[in-house]
């Protein structure tokens, strides 16, 4: 097994192993349940709250790992039917290169509408296989040769679609009806459908006139507990001969709402702040605030350039007041000089639709923390 130094314990973005990974016991063991069972299940919870990192904290379980073929295929960056079936068969064909089995070598014999080809590898200069988009030439074929391999396996596969929802955006007809339509005729292979666009899941899984109504179990995240992080940062810290102060973490935890990519960028930081044998205390969590805001003022204000006029008056009044409600009354618009009720109605939309901003039952805040922090201190 390959050795992983980690410099920073606190990792952001990827997900190495259990000894990395806090705490979502249970609902590891939920989907680890549902999958042995032969029930598919819908992951659905904001961004950034951890639903890949608890997908390949599955896998990475041994009973998973052995009874199972396990693929992840994150369809965020797809934007039509074909480039979803490259991600599908690519996901499946480089996830078995490495395995010596029987299977893994059919894949093309079996997937024949794909074509792969060699290219060098620029470390090694070694000659690799390759799949090219452009090898796709009849989506619908490769799409039914791909689900006849996974029901070829000598094991059951578990396909992880991340980003699930993204599919209702194709220019092509009929997306969900075809999937659900070739998903429920297989007998040995398992689903998972995770999102974070929480309406566009719900309407697909819930809502009776759509194909996939009532094929899974829906399953929400929450954040992960304030004792498990106490916990998780404690012992991390300890580790690493450094110590946390509880309200350190209480701090941090708090200031994000517990939501799991935030609140571990920072404590992220504030280890990279604390040296050896020194301890992390409250007092450090300004600079380390500023720290990671400072790295993203680039793209922040790109971001916030890109935006039209409209949309940036409502994006920095949403920021001044943190949580903004009853942003279409009189009041709202008058205290941040909005050109009119219907102008913020016209703005919020497309605000919401990017994910820029987030509605909190009723209250709506910037998703990013750290975007709002750099906001309401700029401006």
């Amino acid at each position: 097994m390959e050795t992983i130094t980690v410099v920073n314990p606190f990792v952001v973005g990827k997900y190495i192993s259990d000894e990395y990974f806090c705490d979502r016991v249970q609902e590891t063991e939920f989907l680890k349940k549902q999958i042995d069972n032969g029930r598919n299940v819908a992951l659905v919870s904001s961004r950034r709250m951890g639903k890949s990192g608890l997908i390949h904290h599955l896998y990475a379980q041994p009973s998973v790992q052995e009874p199972y073929y396990c693929f992840y295929v994150d369809v965020y960056a797809t934007s039509s039917f074909p480039e979803f079936i490259y991600l599908f068969g690519k996901a499946i064909f480089e996830q078995l290169k490495p395995r010596k089995t029987v299977w893994a070598e059919r894949f093309f014999e079996i997937v024949r509408s794909l074509r792969v080809g060699f290219k060098l590898d620029t470390q090694t200069g070694a000659p690799i296989l390759e799949i090219s988009i452009g090898d796709i030439y009849s989506p619908q074929t490769t799409l039914d040769e791909i689900f006849e391999y996974l029901e070829a396996a000598d094991r059951t596969c578990v396909v992880a679609f991340d980003e699930f929802q993204q599919i209702t955006n194709y220019p092509e007809k009929n997306i969900e009806a075809l999937l659900r339509t070739k998903i429920q005729q297989c007998k040995q292979s398992q689903f998972i459908f995770a999102g974070s666009k929480c309406h566009l899941m719900s309407n697909m899984f819930s809502s009776p006139a759509k194909p996939f109504y009532q094929s899974t179990i829906i399953m929400g995240l929450d954040p992960i507990s304030l004792f498990s992080y106490l916990e998780f940062a404690t012992r991390l810290f300890s580790e690493h001969q450094k110590r946390i102060d509880k309200d350190t973490i209480e701090k941090v935890y708090d200031s994000f709402d517990g939501c799991t990519w935030f609140v571990q960028m920072m404590l992220n930081e504030l280890f990279a702040m604390t040296p050896v044998n020194g301890t992390c205390t409250v007092d450090m969590y300004p600079q380390a605030f500023d720290n990671v805001v400072s790295r993203q003022v680039m793209g922040y204000m790109e971001q916030l350039n890109n935006l039209p006029a409209k949309q940036k008056q409502l994006l920095l009044a949403i920021a001044k007041e943190g949580r903004a409600s009853s942003i279409t009354s009189a009041a709202f618009v008058k205290r941040h000089k909005l050109p009119s009720a219907s102008s913020v109605q016209a703005a919020l939309k497309p605000l919401l639709q990017s994910d820029i901003v987030k509605n909190d039952n009723g209250h709506y805040r910037i998703y990013d923390y750290f975007f709002a922090h750099w906001l309401n201190n700029s401006f």
